[in-house]
């Protein structure tokens, strides 16, 4: 699907854009893949690393706030994947406007140019945050997923497509618990902080994300959010896979922080289709039709719920230890 197409991610200086990069790179052939963010050093850094590629990829110096310069940089693409956003919590609670500056009105920027431009399909990147949320960062998530969501009904029969990929913290990501672990073990520290001992989280890898992704590009028809099926783990599981025998002392839950992940909410069931390897939750809307629906999935059971606490799945002690060799050693 991608040879020989045009591909633009936004804010694709990231973790997120470095291995969808390496990944469509590894198996197809595109024109043009387009990275598009704002910091010109990350991009510096990111076009030495990929130098045997300056043939294919293309660096646009631009922010999602930037319409006109979206427009500009969309012109002949055919996908687009956004991945741009303002994402740390404590700093999308102290300064909100720029939150939604960004994740809220930058989502309609990206909405807006990819129809005045004839792209094909836009995949969105979204969080479990965005689900019953309690933080601005998750709120202005939920808007922007709302958006993306009923922007189908601007693409006309044969118009722009739009989806949405929903996954929790990546493993190993920044702003996540496991380098923040590892900070402390790296530097002599024998105890290891839980916020509440009874936190669990889901576990996926960056190389899940990208896929994740590339199946929505492939399937999507338009209005569907896409949820990978992961395991879950207990965070003082983890602290003993990092730091074997650690003291694990409890130091009360942070700001806009859960207790739990969930990816799919009881309200969510009676459009949530369960597929061998993911979740989709078909949109609500008039113009949706049954029709649409991708083959072979199953509708969930009524007020069914994707909880990290309520997992049928689970990584022990152990397996959690080898997932922090072989996936972490990807990113």
């Amino acid at each position: 699907m991608l040879n020989g197409s045009s591909v633009l991610v936004t804010g694709g200086t990231g973790s997120f854009g470095h291995h969808f990069v390496d990944y469509v790179l590894e198996h197809y052939k595109p024109k043009r893949l387009i990275i598009y963010s704002r910091d010109e050093y990350k991009q510096f850094l990111m076009s030495n690393r990929y130098k045997e590629h300056k043939d294919v990829l293309r660096f646009f110096i631009g922010d999602v706030r930037d319409e006109k310069r979206l427009e500009m940089a969309m012109k002949g693409v055919d996908y687009v994947i956004h991945a741009a956003a303002l994402k740390q919590v404590p700093a999308c609670e102290y300064n909100p406007m720029e939150a939604i500056k960004t994740n809220i009105n930058g989502a309609t920027n990206v909405i807006n140019a990819s129809l005045s431009c004839g792209v094909k399909k836009v995949v969105a990147l979204s969080t479990d945050k965005a689900v019953n949320p309690v933080n601005l960062y998750g709120g202005t998530k939920l808007v922007s997923d709302k958006l993306f969501c009923a922007a189908n009904a601007y693409g006309g029969e044969d118009g722009t497509r739009f989806a949405v990929v929903r996954y929790g913290n990546v493993a190993g990501s920044r702003g996540s618990v496991i380098p923040f672990f590892q900070n402390i073990i790296d530097n002599g520290g024998r105890e290891l902080p839980i916020t509440d001992y009874r936190m669990t989280r889901f576990w996926i890898s960056l190389e899940q994300g990208v896929e994740l992704v590339i199946k929505a590009l492939e399937e999507a028809r338009g209005g569907e959010t896409f949820i990978s099926k992961i395991p879950s783990f207990k965070i003082t599981d983890l602290a003993e896979a990092m730091l074997p025998g650690c003291e694990k002392p409890e130091v009360g839950i942070r700001e806009g922080e859960k207790l739990h992940e969930i990816m799919v909410t009881r309200e969510d069931s009676l459009h949530t289709y369960e597929y061998e390897k993911h979740f989709i939750i078909y949109p609500h809307y008039d113009w949706w039709r049954d029709r649409d629906l991708i083959p072979g999935g199953k509708l969930v059971a009524p007020e069914f719920e994707y909880s990290s606490g309520t997992n049928s799945e689970w990584l022990s002690v152990e397996q959690l230890r080898e997932k922090l060799k072989t996936d972490l050693d990807k990113h």
